[in-house]
């Protein structure tokens, strides 16, 4: 898709200026993002998409249990098995020019392992969780899908809390393929070694205690 963007860019007998012109608004962008980084604070969930700062309202219930449920399953098996780091809600990610703060991310040993406690600035991580709200399904589907993508951050999971569904997208090549959609069954990492469970353990407490248990 952006080497036709590109393309039809060049097409044009202006292109040139069309280029100066995006430049100088990148530039601008980029001086409000260092501002945006002088400005955040722990208290609020915020993010900086193309050039704009986003800020989040609250979540639901059913929102927040997914979350929890399924960062204890991530979180446990990872330590368990010394596998990485599993960022959740707070973790801002910095790609190349947007910042965002994923539901749920897990980074691998090779990129955590130089991770530092005072680290807020993260990398792309190598699976990202987002979970949907009506304020973020646009962007968890749009912007956030391409940037990812972009980023050849390797698996993306897409969970719907109203309809208790996951998506598990993986990337081939340069795009993602949706390798699952469904509320029955098994899911199964391609980036976390060996992490496999029930996607009814996102969404029930005593599923998600049954899986931890058989860890």
């Amino acid at each position: 898709m952006s080497n036709r963007i590109l393309s039809q860019l060049l097409s044009e007998p202006d292109a040139y200026f069309l280029l100066q012109e995006a430049h100088a608004i990148l530039n601008k962008e980029r001086e409000k993002r260092i501002n945006f980084y002088n400005e955040i604070t722990e208290q609020e969930k915020v993010e900086f998409i193309n050039g704009e700062i986003v800020i989040h309202s609250p979540v639901k219930k059913r929102h927040n249990q997914a979350s929890l449920l399924l960062a204890q399953l991530l979180n446990i098996y990872s330590n368990k098995f010394e596998l990485g780091f599993v960022g959740i809600e707070k973790i801002m990610i910095s790609l190349t020019r947007n910042d965002y703060e994923p539901d749920i991310c897990f980074f691998r040993n090779d990129k955590s392992i130089s991770f530092t406690e005072d680290q807020i600035l993260f990398p792309a991580p190598d699976l990202i969780v987002e979970i949907l709200s009506d304020s973020t399904e646009k962007r968890d589907r749009g912007v956030k899908f391409k940037d990812y993508q972009a980023h050849k951050i390797e698996e993306y999971w897409i969970i719907d809390t109203e309809n208790q569904t996951l998506e598990q997208y993986h990337l081939k090549g340069d795009t993602y393929d949706l390798i699952l959609k469904s509320s029955q069954g098994l899911v199964k990492s391609f980036v976390v070694d060996g992490f496999q469970i029930p996607i009814t353990s996102i969404f029930d407490e005593t599923e998600n205690l049954k899986t931890i248990l058989g860890f």
